[in-house]
């Protein structure tokens, strides 16, 4: 009889190993992290499956407030997470779009240091028209896009979740068209917002031909300061990106996943800068 039951518990510990190596090995497939070494910068990959049923969502501080990333997180208990859309650090007020739940919670119209600019006038129609990554809810599936704020809503779908930033750079860059670089008519440039030709610390987000999301966070590193914006695409190309957003970058670059952040600014000691901030996306 001893040995009976001796042989029914070791059953029972064969197929929960059996089923927690099955469960490990699907959550990596549905999820995982990497990270890449590049000449001038260290990269830190997050993919989510389309196969997954993990869901990609904004988040956005209070009014009057900024938060940082681990704080989004702790609060919300996403696996993983990146910085997302721009915002004013003088007035903590954002300067992008963000929709959830099908409701607009964050609205860069009502920002006064934002619209009241002499300086952005000429360039607000394009500012208010930026990229955006979003979520449908759509009759027979949900999907993710990238596109700009204007753009019409696919018929029988419902925008469910949505957070500006940009520019778009895949499948092209679109920074003249977001406002982000303009040139005179000598073809000089007379505005580069965001320093797109400069290599910087950056985040963005991605969709491959699959479905596939990808959260890409450019890291500096003691000689390394980063990427350009064309650096960043060919990248995320090469990871099989097809359509492809800039988030806020610099000291807002930010990632991260199963209980570890990493930033992308050093500062003049080079240590990381932790950077509080309007809003993020999260993976629940």
């Amino acid at each position: 009889m001893r040995k009976w039951w001796l042989l029914i518990v070791l059953g029972w510990v064969i197929v929960a190993l059996i089923h927690k190596f099955t469960f490990v090995a699907a959550s990596q497939t549905e999820i995982n992290y990497q990270v890449y070494q590049q000449p001038n910068s260290i990269v830190h990959v997050v993919t989510i499956s389309s196969d997954s049923n993990y869901v990609i969502a904004p988040e956005i501080a209070p009014a009057g407030t900024l938060t940082t990333l681990e704080s989004f997180v702790t609060e919300h208990n996403a696996i993983a997470a990146i910085n997302g859309g721009y915002f004013d650090p003088n007035n903590t007020k954002t300067t992008s779009y963000i929709t959830q739940q099908g409701n607009l919670v964050a609205d860069p119209r009502i920002n006064e240091r934002l619209i009241d600019n002499p300086n952005l006038k000429v360039y607000l129609g394009k500012i208010l028209n930026r990229g955006e990554f979003r979520s449908y809810t759509c009759e027979n599936s949900n999907y993710y896009d990238i596109t700009f704020h204007y753009a019409p809503i696919p018929p029988n779908c419902k925008l469910q979740n949505s957070l500006g930033a940009g520019p778009q750079i895949l499948p092209q860059d679109t920074s003249i068209a977001e406002g982000f670089v303009a040139y005179n008519d000598d073809g000089k440039v007379i505005r580069n917002a965001i320093g797109t030709t400069s290599p910087n610390a950056r985040s963005a987000i991605a969709i491959t031909e699959k479905g596939d999301i990808i959260l890409a966070m450019v890291a500096q590193s003691p000689g390394k300061l980063g990427m350009s914006l064309a650096d960043l695409a060919q990248f995320l190309s090469n990871l099989g990106a097809v359509k492809a957003m800039n988030l806020d970058g610099g000291s807002s670059s930010a990632l991260h996943y199963q209980g570890t952040t990493f930033y992308g600014k050093l500062d003049r000691e080079g240590q990381p800068i932790v950077r509080s901030l309007k809003s993020v996306l999260l993976v629940h």
